[in-house]
């Protein structure tokens, strides 16, 4: 697969992806562009590991959490208007779309980690050891993240948090 044929097949799922884990359309853009442009210089390399989708998602997440050392007063947007421009306009009833603003507005309060975790998890369908892999970390700190994410979630929500929490989200894509 070239890696034109690679963009063309994956790029809305890697925004998609980016903009949930950035809580902002803008800055999910620019960190899949600059994964993007890395993965086209070592395209042969990425090819030959045997899955480039994986290898350049964990591309995608790496550069996420290690934006804010780039960006240091980068306030975080979780504004849901650009999560309907990535794809076909979908019927929407108001509450629905309440509740998936407010669910993003408070994945944009956790910690990098655990919203990536969460986010892996619940919106990729990702278990332990493929999280544990794109984090870099065991399957034991993964749980760790998950568990302490869900219960940030819970304690600033004025309901329980569902047993997927991006769920919400996720029914738009």
């Amino acid at each position: 697969m070239t890696f034109d044929d690679f963009v063309e097949e994956r790029l809305d799922p890697l925004l998609r992806y980016a903009t949930v884990l950035c809580c902002d359309p803008h800055l999910a853009k620019d960190v899949v562009q600059e994964v993007l442009l890395r993965a086209q210089q070592q395209w042969p390399r990425i090819e030959q590991a045997g899955s480039p989708a994986s290898y350049v998602k964990r591309m995608v997440t790496n550069e996420f959490l290690s934006w804010r050392r780039r960006l240091v007063n980068h306030e975080v947007s979780a504004s849901l208007c650009a999560l309907d421009e990535l794809g076909p306009p979908t019927p929407d009833q108001t509450s629905g779309y309440a509740e998936r603003e407010d669910m993003m507005a408070r994945l944009a309060t956790l910690p990098r980690r655990q919203r990536a975790a969460i986010v892996l998890r619940f919106y990729e369908g990702c278990d332990d050891a493929e999280i544990a892999l794109v984090l870099d970390c065991r399957q034991g700190t993964v749980r760790s993240l998950i568990s302490r994410g869900l219960a940030a979630l819970r304690i600033r929500s004025h309901r329980p948090v569902e047993e997927s929490p991006l769920s919400l989200v996720k029914e738009q894509n």
